[in-house]
């Protein structure tokens, strides 16, 4: 399995757990050393274009960078520079690899749809049946709301994963350590309080945006938690003080097993967690991907012309 930009490594994690080799390519420096520390495959420290030389795989996933989403932008689509997936669909192409997967944000189905079908017809083009569904972690054991767009292109008869009945609470996940202040903590001063405080009547919150333990986590990202800002991860303890959250808790809150290692400065670290997919997540695709390659139901190219318009739209609700 080849995971392009792949991060610190969530989506890799998931596979390896499902018993398939990795490879990640990723261009952050921290993020290939943590990669490389935890992980069995490889990773390749490199800026990818659409040129960058590849191993064969059967399987193709990752989440490629969508810069040119704006609508004040020019929308130049597939041939604008900054963007991730024309190198996705160059590796895809030239690997033609059994399945690919992509993830990304939930806006690439709304204002930025029109993008989301040019890249759907470009792996049409390629032979592939497109299926795609917006899924939350949370539905899959990860204690945090955390929506995402899963785009895959198969042969046929792929199945997603099977939504779990019960979710896990940021209670179970942390444990104790919701309830810990150890000296190195950062705990909110006055003033930051009644920024916050401003911030939440502003956002119309029914209630406080602390962790809380008996429902599911907001979604972790960069900003809010390597930054300092009003919408900050942070617990409030039992004496009343409100302390942003550690980095170990955030990797539970992401489902990262407590013997991965980050590598890099508190941002940085902060920033990977944000950025990756969870493990756990990751997992419960990779069990989808492992039994789509181990089936024999593959479809004829004819059957998969049949199959590829109309496209169906599945939404969670």
């Amino acid at each position: 399995m080849l995971d392009l930009f792949a991060g610190c490594g969530g989506l890799s994690v998931g596979f390896e757990a499902q018993g398939f080799a990795t490879h990640g390519f990723e261009m952050d420096a921290d993020s290939c050393a943590t990669h490389r520390k935890n992980l069995k495959g490889n990773c390749t420290q490199v800026l990818l274009t659409p040129e960058t030389e590849l191993p064969p795989a059967e399987v193709v996933v990752g989440g490629p960078p969508c810069q040119p989403f704006s609508v004040g932008g020019k929308q130049k689509g597939l041939q604008d520079s900054r963007d991730g997936f024309p190198i996705f669909l160059s590796a895809v192409k030239r690997l033609r690899p059994e399945i690919c997967l992509f993830e990304n944000v939930r806006g690439l189905l709304y204002k930025n749809k029109w993008y989301l079908d040019e890249i759907v017809q470009a792996l049409q083009d390629l032979g592939f049946i497109v299926e795609w569904k917006l899924l939350n972690a949370v539905d899959f054991g990860v204690p945090q709301n955390r929506e995402r767009l899963i785009v895959v292109g198969h042969k046929g008869n792929f199945r997603f994963p099977k939504i779990f009945e019960r979710k896990i609470s940021p209670g179970e996940a942390l444990g104790e350590l919701a309830f810990l202040s150890p000296s190195e903590s950062k705990f909110l001063t006055p003033s930051m309080d009644e920024y916050v405080a401003k911030y939440e009547k502003a956002s119309f919150c029914k209630r406080p945006r602390d962790l809380h333990l008996d429902k599911p986590a907001r979604t972790l990202t960069c900003r809010n938690l390597a930054g300092a800002t009003g919408d900050m991860h942070r617990i409030k303890l039992p004496d009343g003080r409100r302390r942003r959250l550690f980095l170990r808790e955030a990797a539970r809150l992401q489902s990262f097993p407590d013997w991965f290692e980050f590598v890099g400065t508190e941002t940085s670290c902060f920033n990977q967690v944000g950025n990756a997919v969870p493990p756990l997540f990751a997992f419960h695709l990779a069990g989808s991907v492992r039994d789509y390659l181990q089936s024999s139901c593959r479809l004829s190219p004819s059957e998969i012309e049949q199959r590829q318009s109309p496209i169906q739209l599945s939404l969670p609700f």
